[in-house]
């Protein structure tokens, strides 16, 4: 062992730089807002609410080989009577990419980055319609592949983006919306 150079092994300090490298800098919660407008009346309410979840991507280079991924997900619960809890949670995560094809960025943008954001956006959405006085809501998995793939078949071009968008979609510093809907409380 002491003949090894302590400078130039172990841990990820591989004797190629060229590797490409993905760093996770940190995750946190962008904005959050919670509403039970109808409250206390809705807890008196005898029917299932509706439930609309949205999601939507967005991703912005913060410095050279540093981006921020933002996923935003908007949770609305209605019924007839009126609504009965509105969440709205931007949760973001800050990513070093060194060495990665420029091909690369966005599948790792768009659907990788996204994927490591999910578990712990859905544990804050369960928490906050917990905290309203309604069960825990636990959001089915998002395949975020599936949706870029959509998108990127979507787009005349090929190169991503939504169908209409406007010029520059699709690239990694742009937003990417997608829908998801038809979620049910559990539990």
């Amino acid at each position: 062992m002491a003949d090894q150079d302590p400078t130039t092994r172990g841990n990820g300090s591989g004797e190629n730089d060229s590797d490409p490298q993905v760093m996770t800098i940190a995750q946190y919660i962008k904005d959050l807002s919670v509403e039970s407008p109808s409250s206390p009346q809705a807890f008196q309410w005898q029917v299932q609410p509706q439930l609309e979840v949205q999601f939507n991507i967005n991703v912005e280079k913060v410095a050279d080989e540093i981006h921020e991924v933002i996923l935003k997900i908007e949770v609305a619960a209605r019924s007839d009577q009126g609504v009965h809890f509105l969440i709205d949670l931007s949760f973001a995560g800050v990513y070093g990419l060194r060495n990665i094809p420029e091909d690369a960025l966005p599948p790792f943008l768009l659907v990788e980055a996204p994927r490591l954001l999910f578990p712990f956006a859905r544990q804050i959405i369960a928490d906050c319609s917990q905290n309203t006085g309604f069960p825990p809501l636990l959001l089915d998995p998002i395949d975020f592949g599936a949706a870029y793939m959509q998108q990127l078949q979507a787009q005349p071009d090929g190169l991503g983006g939504q169908e209409g968008g406007e010029p520059g979609e699709g690239t990694p510093d742009e937003s990417e919306p997608a829908d998801a809907s038809g979620e049910k409380p559990q539990g």
